[in-house]
């Protein structure tokens, strides 16, 4: 480079920073609310960046929205979190992306590490009144949440495969629970609609059924009506010898699916992310790699291991790799990878459970509340735990989804990608009543049960479930109206209990 080259772009700095400033103030204009007022988990954050991307700003149309509606469903990590990073990413790069990013998720990690202070302090056993407060806001959290996998359902269920997908993966999450497991559901769910689509099943089946009839035809019984059928047997397989046009071979091996979905999608060149899928390749290779020399390094170092605070990055870090289906599943799996290991209590969890209902923002943010407990409970600073399990948290779901977006440029018009997103993202939903059942069977804490009991056990707790779930379906009742309701209705009943 040149002196003259070198005094251009020294000359450039300025305007450059100002174009950065705008930029950076646009973000702020739009984003700036959402971290304080986006209530009620993943389905109502979806509805809300519709209304706000989609319909007042027009940052991305309808088509780009459900696109990266479904990359962000069928990854690992904040469904709703990775949404609105694909938006801004979309609309103005990465310090964009990133700047939407913090301002969406610090406003509620900082209220829950102010949290987690004040339960670090306080005693062993609580007054009954507020296990009864508790214990009515995750009453009203399961209804919120079910209400959520009911909303999410119909918009995943497209066909009976999907319906089918949706209650096995369920049913499955139920039944068993490993580090590997979901992840290998999910992949089963996007297989399972991609050999259906594309009929390799029906092919062999139809051609074994059709060699079956043609047996039989060869070998009929006596009698007039055997033979007229054998004559219509030989008469549709001289119809099946005729010559066939190739756009009807063609037609036959084409995926099942409306002929709007076969059609190739022409993107607004402003609605296209620059970046090659060669970077995106590198990306996601480099973040596997990151995960790998993590979890080597974990289980390789001598004894007495990694300190805990390495292990609580590593544990985050598996977390936002392996979880799928946003903050309703990440918060009850989150009990096996801190609980577990006896770094905070179930009390505590399920404290922490319970207050990140009522906090908008991603419910991620319960990492911030889990990671300050365990840095305290083991004599390190509080915002070192925090800081570590925040960060651990969330890059995986957020660098897998940067990457991908450079994949999606060059993917998002082949059809098997289609159809292997249809059923992850039933897969997704699936799992969303895995935890509807998970949080149901902890959610009842008092004194001579703190780790959780089902709230099945007192008719009580069923019934603000019941009316959480309702009151959002058929009255309008948004989410944290509904908690704070629960909430009241848990001290009802201790009124009633202790009178």
């Amino acid at each position: 480079m040149n002196s003259t080259e070198a005094a251009e772009n020294r000359g450039d700095w300025p305007r450059r920073l100002r174009a950065l400033a705008r930029r950076g103030w646009k973000v702020l204009r739009v984003n700036w609310h959402l971290g304080v007022t986006a209530f009620g988990g993943p389905p109502v954050h979806f509805k809300i960046f519709n209304e706000k991307f989609v319909q007042k700003s027009k940052w991305v149309d309808e088509q780009v929205f459900q696109e990266i509606f479904s990359i962000s469903q069928s990854l690992s990590g904040p469904a709703s979190t990775k949404m609105l990073y694909c938006i801004n990413l979309l609309h103005g790069g990465f310090m964009a992306a990133l700047f939407s990013f913090l301002l969406w998720s610090l406003p509620g990690a900082i209220g829950m590490f102010g949290l987690s202070i004040g339960v670090s302090s306080i005693d062993e056993n609580l007054p009954r009144i507020v296990y009864a407060l508790l214990s009515g806001l995750n009453s009203a959290t399961v209804g919120v949440i079910a209400l959520a996998a009911v909303e999410l359902s119909e918009k995943a269920i497209t066909d009976p495969l999907t319906r089918i997908i949706v209650f096995v993966t369920a049913a499955a999450g139920m039944l068993y629970n490993a580090l590997w497991y979901f992840p290998v559901l999910m992949l089963v769910s996007g297989l399972a609609t991609l050999v259906n689509d594309y009929r390799w099943i029906h092919r062999p089946l139809g051609a074994l059924v059709k060699r079956l009839k043609r047996k039989k035809a060869t070998h009929p019984e006596v009698g007039p009506q055997n033979a007229t059928t054998a004559r219509s047997s030989h008469e549709l397989e001289a119809r099946s010898e005729l010559p066939v046009s190739e756009d009807e071979a063609n037609k036959n091996d084409r995926p099942s699916g409306s002929s709007a979905e076969n059609e190739p999608r022409i993107v607004p060149q402003e609605l296209r992310f620059n970046m090659s899928w060669k970077t995106g390749t590198v990306i996601i290779v480099a973040f596997f790699l990151s995960f790998i020399v993590a979890m080597v390094l974990r289980s390789v170092l001598p004894a007495p291991g990694p300190p805990i605070l390495y292990r609580l990055f590593s544990n985050m870090y598996l977390a936002g790799t392996i979880i799928f289906g946003g903050g309703p599943v990440v918060i009850p799996l989150l009990r096996e990878y801190v609980v577990a290991e006896g770094w905070v209590s179930a009390r505590d969890f399920l404290i922490g459970l319970a207050l990140i209902q009522a906090f908008p923002g991603p419910n991620f943010n319960i990492a911030v509340f889990l990671g300050s407990l365990t840095a305290i409970n083991a004599g390190h600073s509080s915002v070192a735990g925090a800081l570590i399990a925040w960060v651990a948290i969330f890059s995986p779901g957020l660098i897998l989804v940067h990457g991908t977006m450079g994949l999606w440029s060059a993917a998002r018009n082949r059809r098997w990608v289609k159809s292997v997103l249809r059923g992850i993202n039933a897969g997704a939903v699936g799992l969303i009543y895995t935890a509807v059942y998970r949080i149901f069977m902890v959610g009842y804490i008092d004194q001579g049960f703190q780790a959780g009991r089902s709230l099945g056990d007192d008719p009580w707790w069923v019934v603000i479930t019941a009316t959480s779930y309702v009151g959002g379906r058929y009255f309008k009742l948004n989410a944290p109206s509904a908690i704070v309701l629960g909430g009241l209705m848990g001290l009802i009943r201790y009124g009633v209990v202790n009178a």
